[in-house]
């Protein structure tokens, strides 16, 4: 299919085409500012991988984790990506993310309508404390 014909691929390039990253300056960006690790050591964009490696994702406030099965060249179908690597990371890390959005919604009364100047600027207060 779309596989190297190398044993090893570049790691901003991979994480793109299993599509953690939408664009392939993201993952490098992500690679240079210390959000992608192997064995707890930050990495380079031009970081060879190869089949079986374990690759650690600081995303937002979790911490994915994701082991390589297959290597790419090219971008694949999301419906394609569970042949290529096979996610890790713990239930716990997702909990988090669920958590997060529980605790950030702002629930108003049906039948309000739309909160007034006064009361937006007392929910921006509110929010950024």
């Amino acid at each position: 299919m779309s596989q190297n014909k190398s044993n090893s691929a570049r790691i901003d390039k991979w994480l793109w085409c299993v599509r953690l990253f939408k664009t392939r300056s993201l993952a490098t960006r992500a690679c240079r500012s210390g959000k992608i690790k192997i064995d707890n050591e930050d990495v380079k964009p031009s970081r060879e991988i190869s089949e079986g490696t374990i690759i650690t994702i600081k995303s937002g406030a979790i911490e994915k984790t994701v082991k390589v099965k297959e290597l790419l060249n090219k971008r694949v179908g999301a419906k394609l990506v569970d042949k290529f690597m096979e996610d890790l990371t713990p239930e716990e890390e997702y909990k988090k993310i669920e958590l997060i959005k529980s605790q950030s919604v702002l629930k108003r009364p049906k039948g309000l309508g739309r909160p007034t100047k006064k009361e937006r600027r007392e929910i921006d207060d509110w929010l950024n404390k």
